[in-house]
């Protein structure tokens, strides 16, 4: 397909506006303060737009604007709203190219995943839960001859997501296809990192909703975050990123008593064991991808499989092939088709994924391929790239434990069952997990004994909508995607109505 003229160039899909302020009630609005800050693409380093900086002023006018978008969102029924979010989906499938370039443009990721995955995984969101409301049924008891329990979903009302930088669209697919389908209005933040490609999405969709009902404010965490997931009028917080913000998302939830969501941190096993090289087939060469595949979005996701835990008997022959592969994967322009790993999404993650590197040196641990920056020159000079890296050494070690969000894999063997599982489990977190076995008892067995609430068995890294994810321990609290996702975005309404005209008899 060749290479995508960058936004603004000549030929381009895409162009980005020079100045983005907060979208409120369905018009853009400055901020109240007059703050702007500058955002750079990873690709080359340099600024491309400019952000409104939002504060507690300009998020107390979008709640204004989703609290009177409330009611007219919420009281469309469930076929009006299911339609429009089937308009949406056409609206974002039309403009495929478009969004998938400006996505990468802002995050640096090569615009074959945008294309292949990102945005036609965010497009499917918006068809499921679509399907989902229109199944979506309450439910009667019958208590007794004359009382029946009756259950109704209702809105919950203006509900907070706070969406993370490693997939600006798609993840902020996840918070809005189910909040929009439950009938509630929306104020938005996303990450300071990535905060323009939503302003492309909103431009294609924002006249198919009532005014009010998605709100966006750009801005930092403490100075717009902070005073959104801690607002007395909020009823709901969604949010996802790192484990330690997390923590502060829920405590300022907690002032209110309002349901909070939140998909954290992860460290995840990657398991192979010895069967999987009993052949040099198709599935072999599918368990060596599976490994590789801690470079997709160069690390930054929080489901990396980060660990590989290769079983003793085929380690080293197995380890030699998966270094010869990782070495296959190309860098190059983000906007090149045949680009496989792109740019790390800003500077700070960049210069924290070197750190850890250097850390995983001073712990003792072999590096067997990547461990360096990389300058592809021109251009690219300037931008955030970082070799895909192979350490080799042992579970108590920092690269093990803590998470780099890089294209950064620690790998050791494991001798048995017993300890494939004792060593997985032996983290904090619990998000997900590959389990890689031609036998199929043993991949059932490791995919229950596993603490982590996404097991791929034999693939790793799909997300489509029907399934449903998120963690145990401290990777979070609640689920992404699936039907469920309805539940954490509705309140149930009991009725329990008695059509006896006989008193209870109880004065």
């Amino acid at each position: 397909m060749g290479q995508y003229a960058a936004p603004g160039a000549a030929g381009s899909v895409v162009e980005y506006r020079s100045r983005y302020d907060h979208f409120i009630g369905g018009a853009y609005v400055a901020p109240a303060k007059g703050g702007y800050f500058e955002n750079p693409t990873p690709i080359t380093g340099k600024p491309f737009t400019e952000m409104a900086r939002g504060t507690a002023e300009d998020v107390e006018r979008a709640i204004d604007a989703a609290e009177s978008a409330v009611s007219t969102w919420g009281g469309k029924s469930p076929a009006e709203r299911a339609g429009i979010l089937l308009s949406i989906a056409e609206r974002m499938e039309r403009n495929l190219e478009k969004l998938a370039v400006a996505e990468s443009w802002e995050n640096g990721k090569p615009v074959r995943e945008t294309l292949a995955a990102d945005i036609p995984l965010a497009i499917d969101h918006f068809r499921y839960f679509a399907g989902a409301l229109r199944a979506q049924e309450g439910t009667l008891s019958q208590v007794d001859e004359d009382t029946v329990a009756y259950h109704f979903h209702e809105p919950l009302g203006v509900v907070a997501q706070i969406i993370p930088w490693n997939f600006p669209i798609l993840m902020a697919t996840w918070k809005l296809a189910p909040a929009l389908a439950g009938g509630n209005a929306v104020v938005l933040k996303p990450a300071e990192q990535t905060p323009a490609s939503i302003h492309v999405l909103l431009e294609l969709i924002a006249d198919l909703l009532p005014a009010g009902t998605v709100n966006v404010i750009n801005g930092f965490g403490v100075e717009a975050g902070k005073p959104l997931a801690s607002n007395p009028r909020i009823r709901k917080v969604a949010f996802t990123g790192e484990t330690t913000t997390g923590r502060l998302i829920l405590q300022y939830a907690s002032e209110n008593i309002i349901p909070v969501t939140v998909e954290l941190g992860g460290k995840s096993p990657n398991i192979f064991f010895n069967d999987v090289a009993a052949a040099d087939d198709a599935f072999y060469d599918k368990a060596l991808e599976g490994f590789t595949l801690f470079a997709l979005n160069q690390g930054e996701v929080c489901t990396c499989p980060s660990r590989a835990l290769v079983q003793s008997g085929i380690y080293r022959d197995f380890t030699t092939d998966a270094v010869a592969r990782t070495k296959n994967i190309t860098p190059g322009h983000p906007l090149d088709t045949d680009t496989q790993i792109g740019a790390q999404a800003s500077n700070d993650q960049l210069e924290k994924i070197l750190s850890y590197i250097d850390i995983g040196k001073q712990e003792g641990a072999k590096i067997l391929t990547g461990g360096n920056r990389v300058e592809l020159g021109g251009e690219l000079s300037g931008g955030y790239y970082v070799e895909p890296t192979i350490f080799e050494g042992h579970n108590k070690q920092r690269i093990f434990q803590e998470e780099i969000f890089g294209p950064v894999v620690s790998v050791t063997s494991f001798d048995d069952y017993e300890d494939a599982m004792k060593t997985a489990n032996d983290t904090l977190y619990g998000l997900g997990a590959g389990v890689w076995s031609r036998n199929g008892n043993t991949a059932y067995r490791a995919g229950r004994d596993i603490q982590a609430g996404r097991v791929w068995v034999n693939n790793y890294h799909s997300y489509p909508a029907h399934a449903a994810f998120g963690g145990y321990k401290q990777s979070g609290i609640g689920r992404e995607t699936h039907k469920m996702m309805l539940d954490h975005y509705q309140q149930t309404k009991n009725l329990l109505v008695n059509y006896s005209e006989s008193a209870m008899g109880l004065f």
